[in-house]
């Protein structure tokens, strides 16, 4: 993959996501605790797309990723047999954390959308730690 082409990926990832019986409340529509899910799902596959995984992360750098904010609102219900597109688009890189902005589409229409803030951890200490610096060179094209 050309490096341009890998830098835009980076910039915005889009992850689809089926919604099953499981996924819905009584009245039909996704729970609405499920659409973090479904965000953290799109956020995970979006750092395996960089070349890394949370669990090589943990082994090999020590580092944990948590959530540290979020900012949510819904707009539309998402339904059972629903197409969903999660877009994650990486806004921000600093030394120990990451910021992103999430919506999760049907057809091109936003249902839902978050600020996310997700920072690294040392995973024994829960102590902020630094990103491992192959990530951060990584991603250095962001800011």
């Amino acid at each position: 993959m050309r490096a341009t082409a890998r830098q835009d990926m980076m910039k915005e990832f889009s992850w689809s996501v089926r919604v099953y019986y499981e996924d819905t409340d009584a009245a039909g529509v996704v729970y609405h605790s499920n659409y973090l899910k479904y965000m953290e799902r799109a956020r995970t596959e979006w750092l395996r797309a960089t070349g890394f995984s949370q669990q090589a992360l943990r082994e090999e750098s020590g580092i944990i990723i948590v959530i540290s904010e979020l900012d949510m609102k819904f707009m539309q219900p998402a339904k059972l047999d629903d197409l969903l597109d999660v877009r994650t688009r990486l806004l921000k890189v600093s030394a120990a954390s990451f910021l992103f902005d999430q919506c999760i589409e049907k057809s091109q229409v936003a249902l839902c959308a978050a600020r996310i803030k997700g920072v690294c951890l040392n995973a024994l200490t829960f102590k902020p730690q630094r990103l491992p610096a192959a990530l951060k060179s990584e991603l250095s094209h962001v800011n």
